[in-house]
């Protein structure tokens, strides 16, 4: 499966579980640690760990297997690394807090990327 269908069916899945302000950042001339970050809102604890819990279910589902949820202590963040995308799913204020958004906006040269 190619990686911007695996990145569409990501955004499909958070969208469809009711997470909000879905966010994609391209990683490519930025990092080696993966193509893209999604970026997502949940309302709760609980629904963020559902939203992490059906992400890595519905990838595997689509031959994914090697997905894992980080963060399984934390009632306000969660990180599903897919290998080639990582999503992050935050509960909004702790979200605005690391504001990866703003961390990740800027170009850095392909010299200078890091792992």
């Amino acid at each position: 499966m190619r990686i911007l269908d695996i990145k569409k069916n990501i955004e499909n899945i958070l969208d469809n579980n009711k997470a909000t302000n879905i966010t994609t950042i391209n990683l490519k001339n930025k990092s080696y640690i993966a193509d893209y970050m999604i970026i997502a809102s949940g309302t709760s604890s609980r629904h963020l760990q559902a939203l992490s819990e059906i992400l890595v279910d519905e990838l595997k589902k689509i031959g994914l297997d090697n997905c894992r949820i980080e963060g399984k202590e934390s009632s306000d963040w969660k990180l599903v690394d897919t290998q080639d995308i990582i999503v992050h799913i935050f509960h909004p204020e702790k979200r605005e807090f690391y504001d990866l958004e703003k961390m990740w906006s800027e170009e850095i040269p392909m010299e200078k990327a890091s792992i």
